[in-house]
Parts: C-alpha cells; structure tokens; sequence
C-alpha cells in the first residue's frame, strides 16, 4: 500500500507481524531445508547460527514455571542481561536484524560512493544523498535559508482561503491526509484516501489523556514549539506555543480513536467529491485536490467523516495569525533533520528523549543509512538482495508457506463453528492468496528523480514530489499488483487485504525466524507462526470485510458471525485485563487483528509442523537436549518476542501501536492452546492457565 504524502492520515490496511522499526525514534510490521515432500526439512546438527538448533537456552529462566510466565521461562536470563542501547527506545529480535541490515546498507552506499558513479544514474543518486546527509557544515552554513521561500508563502498568506492553499500543496503543514490506494469496492483501479490529520503528537490520547505523564508530554510539547521559534529568531514563541497547543487540543477532541479507525465498516465511506467539499467547504477540496493532481476521481474513500467535519469548523474558527503560526511550526518542525543540527537536537530531545525515553540521539551516519534506505530503498535493496539472500532461501520459504496454506485449509475443512457456505467462501479467498518472498519482481525506476550532493533540504522536497507523482500517475491505469510496500531489507511482514497479498522481505528471513540449519521446529515456531500470523489477518476481524479479490463484501453468514464474533470478544476481554505500566492496559478492541493474527498464525503453524513431522518421519520428533518437538516449537515462538522498552516508549506504544507488547504475544497466545498445556503440563494451580471452556479458539 502507498504512503500518504499529505500528513495525519493513516489507513490501517496493510497488517504488519512486526512493531514499528526500533531505529526512527522521531516517528510513531520469521530456517531449515525443505525437502520435496510438501514442506519437509532438515537441520544439520550443529549448524544452526543460535546455539546448537536454532534457538538460545541461555536465554531461558527455568527457575520459572512456563505455566506461570512462560514469556519468563523462554527469556527471561536474555531479558535480565540485556540492555537497551542508548540510542535506542526499545531492543528485541526485528532490532538485532535491522541493525545488521544498517550495516550490509552502509557497506553498500560507501562501496557506491567510492566507484565514483556518473550522473544521473542510482549510483550516483544513492551516494549523493547520503553525502548531502552527513554534510553538516553545509547545513549549519546554510542555515534557514533553503526553507524560507516556503516560510514567505506561509507570511503572505492573509486569509483562510490563502491557508486553505496552502494546505492543498506537498510541503505545508495540513489538516486532513490524502493518499492513493487500490479502490476497495474495485480492486482493479486506484481511488483517493482522505483522513483526519492536523497533530504533532503521535495521537489525540497525547492532548486527551489526563494521566500525569501525558500532560508532561503536554507541556513538553509546548516548550518544544516555543523553542523551534526561538532557534527560528521568529519572537513570542512562548505565546505562539500556547495558542498552537491549544488548537491542537481541539482538532484532538474531534479526531476519532485508533479503534474506531481502524474499524474497516466504519471507515469505508465513499463519496462524491462534491459531498467532501460539503463536509469542510471551508478547505477548498475541489481546487486544493485539483491543483495536487487527484481532482478528477469518481469516488473519494473518506475515513473520518466527522473528524473532517469538525476540522473544518475548527479551522474557520481559527484567527489568521495562529494559522501562519501553526503552518510555520510545522514546516519547520518536517524538516528539523534537513536544517541547522540545533534545529535537529532539539527534534530529538522531545520527539526520542521526551516521548520515547531515548537517552541520546543515533550516530548521524546510521540515521542516513535509514534516510536512504527508506527514500532509495529498492535501489539498495537490489544490492542488498544479490549480496544476502541467497535464492535457495526464496525457495525455501516458498515451500514453507506452501505447507502453511495447505494446513490452514485442513484447519478451515475441520471448523467446528462455520457453517459450509461461509467455509466455502473462506477456502476460496485462502486459494487466491498471493505470496511474495524476499524482494519484488520490477524495482523502482528513479530515472525521474534529481538528487545534488550539496542539498539536503531540496533532495528531501524532490523525493517527497517524486513520490507523489508516481501515485498520480498509477491513478491513471490499473493497479500495480507487483509494487511492495517497503524495500527487501526490512525486517517485517505484512498482509495487504486490498490484494490479499502476503509479504515477507529478505530481511526478516534470517535467524530467529529462518535458518537452514535450524530444527524444524524452531523454523515452524519462528517464521512458520509468523506465515500463519499474515494469512490470518486475511481472517481477523477486519480482513474478514474483504474477499478473495480485496473487494469490501460481507461474506459471511449471520449463524457464522455470530460465532467470530464471540469468539474474537472473548480473545479482546482478555488483552484489556492485561496491564504492562501501572494504569495503562492494553486495548483488546484496537489490538485485535494483532492478536487474532497471533493465536491464529501459531495454531497453523502448529497444524503445519505436525503435517511436516506426519510425512518426514513418522509423526514422531526427536528430544533435542531434554525438550520435545512441541516444547522446541513454542520456545521458538517466544524467542522471536524477546524485546525490552522504556517505559515511555512503552506508553507510546500502549497508545498507537495495535500489537500488543511482547510479552502479550506470548503468553496472551499459549495460554489458549491446548497443546501448549500438554507439551508442559501446565495446570490448574499454574498463573497463566485457563480452563478449557475459557480458552480461545477462532482459526
């Protein structure tokens, strides 16, 4: 799915198994060799690159008993000598990955830079930028130079019409989001996406809440505002802070809540452009989506009716001098890492220290290999590729998902709870599911887009028009079914239910989650849960809304929804019992699809290994150092979540993030298999157990 270009917006249809990238603290997503008998594989003992079969048992704590903190029991000595860095807000598996993958992309940019590459070409253009990057006497010389012109249209702007403008524009701070997805009544073709917007902070719970901490963050805010216009020389930024702050505060009232938007049937209100332009007649929509390229659409998908609503009468209600005041923060506040570095340490002591308890800003050479990889990443990306994945790993993996598939439909033929028309229904969107593993077929053609070693700011403002052009131009033609949501070297996996497509990158497919030379088991229990946990977001609560084309079509019985729908309200009940920071628990409403994606990707995955062990070897697996198969496999899974936070970083995450913490992803999960209880005879007298009536079985 395509990034909105406008700011505020967010549509939650790409399902990720991960959590948000460790290392973007100014922001804020699973090996063994397969045989040919239908998945099979085998280790090679001693081999596996985590201790001798793929997973760490000096990790574990058994001084704890796995029915009472199973997450404990599997993690717990890694837990204890671990350290978070510095420099970072949390530390896990997707962390150790992605800063080795920061590693293989810095090699690979330095190794660019010194063949000397002609211009114009990607060569050219990957070096380039990261030179503009690390050039920081350029930026410190410069100074606010290059973002003044965008400062004088905001000064010249005298009415609301003039802001409204500017708002309708790639660079200027605006209230609302617009982006271009796959139209959800028509999969074949493009549409327009329009969403609430207008925020600093992550969500409207940082201006809402009442708790101590969040107004901290409040009035950390405020501070942070009046600062960026005192390194601006712009006077009375302590009052300008207070008046943006509390305009922000009201957009917040009218925003809705991270559970509602990410409720597929509530968010999915097609209309006319006229009919938006009625909703906020006060932002100009007709000219404003005329002047970005988007005017002429059939049908616009509007997220947040009210919001957009209320945003409107908000924004008429705003007197012209707090509109320039806001509109200039923000400008600057988008671009503090293209500015003078004090303009950037001060980005960093609020958005990494303040709101994510991060102790010191990241070497400036990592935050640009992350700056390349994410605005060049598939040029990159495809140097990355011939370097680090082999293509045996491709067809490994493509043997593996084969064998999830196969046993989430014997799962799917066997459920007890849907009745034969849903079922069919159900096999027929399973059969259509398209995976993709480790890169994409076609690589993005940057022949288009112009980057100048000396100039930051401008290749930052050409990268965002470039960006946006492609989206204008894929409105034009049908959808592009071959385009990947992020590069190869991404440590995540994602379900897009608009092309009910499943992706895993070659990043994510190396130890824990995928090793050759792995037992079996850990590989199930690693990537094999995590291919379970993708092809079950085709089936949580809000990938069940679309079909096997990625049309919104309610395809399910009444008799049958009935069933998910206790089902998935008991697994909800559940997470909002469980409680991480003291007064803030977890949302069961908004993690759900996470947390169905997890119950329901170990259940296959399970399913899975068995069907691998059933024609390998007899049904029968060997105890590898005391454990058995099944014990190997749900320590595998509890491996992948081995992760620390800070505890503000947590908060943050309580608040906008819909996976639940690690530890959640653990033992929220086991505690509802049956298999689990037997393979370590967790009982009645244990704490995570559940009486069989209670536990939670939906796939």
């Amino acid at each position: 799915m395509r990034k909105l270009l406008l700011s505020g917006a967010c549509l939650a249809l790409l399902a990720a198994c991960g959590e948000p990238t460790a290392t973007d603290e100014t922001n804020t997503p699973e090996q063994v060799t397969m045989e040919d008998t239908g998945g099979g594989q085998t280790a090679s003992a001693g081999d596996a690159e985590i201790g001798d079969w793929g997973f760490d048992l000096t990790g574990m704590n058994t001084a704890v008993d796995p029915g009472d903190d199973f997450y404990q029991y599997a993690n717990g000595a890694w837990l204890d000598r671990t350290e978070i860095p510095s420099d970072l807000s949390n530390y896990g598996m997707f962390t150790e990955l992605s800063l080795e993958a920061e590693e293989q992309i810095e090699d690979i940019i330095l190794d660019l830079q010194n063949e000397n590459p002609a211009g114009g070409t990607v060569e050219q253009k990957v070096g380039d930028l990261y030179a503009s990057w690390m050039d920081t006497s350029t930026l410190d010389e410069r100074g606010l130079d290059p973002i003044m012109p965008l400062i004088g249209e905001i000064n010249a702007a005298e009415t609301h019409e003039d802001f409204a403008a500017l708002m309708s524009t790639l660079h200027h701070q605006a209230m609302f989001g617009a982006g271009i997805i796959p139209d959800p009544a028509d999969t074949t073709r493009y549409t327009v996406f329009v969403g609430q917007g207008g925020l600093g902070l992550p969500d409207r719970d940082y201006y809402l809440n009442e708790d101590d901490r969040f107004a901290e963050y409040r009035s950390g805010y405020r501070d942070y505002i009046a600062r960026i216009f005192d390194l601006a020389g712009i006077d009375n930024g302590s009052a300008r802070a207070d008046a943006i702050l509390e305009l922000e505060v009201r957009i917040a009232q009218v925003h809705w809540t991270q559970e509602d938007s990410r409720d597929i049937q509530r968010i999915y209100n097609p209309m006319p452009l006229a009919q938006l332009a009625e909703l906020a007649p006060q932002f100009n929509f007709q000219q404003g989506f005329e002047n970005l390229g988007i005017g002429n659409v059939e049908s616009y998908l509007v997220a947040q009716p009210s919001a957009i609503e209320g945003i409107g009468t908000i924004f008429a209600e705003t007197p012209a001098d707090v509109l320039r005041d806001y509109m200039t923060f923000h400008l600057i506040n988008n671009n503090t890492n293209a500015l003078p570095l004090v303009f950037d340490q001060a980005s960093f002591e609020f958005f990494g220290r303040e709101l994510n308890g991060t102790e010191e800003q990241r070497e400036r050479n990592r935050r640009g290999v992350n700056l390349v990889g994410g605005s060049l990443g598939e040029a990159v990306g495809q140097i990355y590729v011939e370097r680090h994945f082999p293509p045996s790993s491709k067809d490994q993996m493509e043997d593996l998902v084969a064998n999830l598939v196969a046993a989430f439909e014997e799962r799917l033929e066997n459920l007890d709870w849907m009745d034969d028309e849903t079922r069919d229904q159900a096999l027929l969107k399973l059969s259509t599911f398209e995976p993709r593993i480790g890169y994409p077929d076609e690589w993005t053609d940057y022949s288009n887009l112009q980057i100048e070693a000396g100039d930051l700011f401008g290749n930052l403002q050409r990268i965002a028009e470039f960006n946006w052009n492609e989206q204008v131009a894929d409105l034009a033609g049908p959808v592009d079914r071959n385009e990947w949501p992020y590069p190869p070297q991404t440590v995540n996996a994602s379900y897009n239910p608009l092309m009910n497509q499943i992706t895993f990158p070659a990043g994510i497919l190396q130890p824990p989650f995928f090793d050759p030379n792995a037992d079996p088991a850990v590989n199930y229990g690693g990537i094999g849960a995590v291919i379970g946990h993708e092809i079950g977001h085709g089936f949580d609560d809000q990938g069940r809304r679309f079909d096997e084309s990625g049309r919104i079509r309610d395809w399910w019985s009444e008799a049958t929804n009935t069933q998910f729908e206790e089902r998935s309200s008991a697994l909800g009940a559940q997470y909002d019992g469980y409680s991480p920071i003291e007064g803030m628990n977890v949302n069961g409403t908004f993690t759900m699809g996470e947390n169905i994606g997890d119950l329901g990707g170990v259940q296959m995955a399970y399913s899975a290994y068995h069907r691998y062990l059933d024609q390998c070897c007899g049904g029968e697996a060997p105890v590898i150092d005391g454990l058995t198969g099944d014990q190997r496999f749900f320590l595998a899974w509890a491996q992948v979540w081995r992760r620390l936070y800070r505890e503000d970083n947590l908060r943050a995450r309580l608040t906008t993030d819909p996976h639940s913490p690690s530890q959640y992803r653990t033992n929220g999960v086991v505690r509802n298999l049956d298999e689990w209880y037997t393979a370590f005879d967790v009982g009645p007298d244990d704490a995570l157990y559940l009486p069989p009536e209670e536990r939670v079985k939906i796939w």
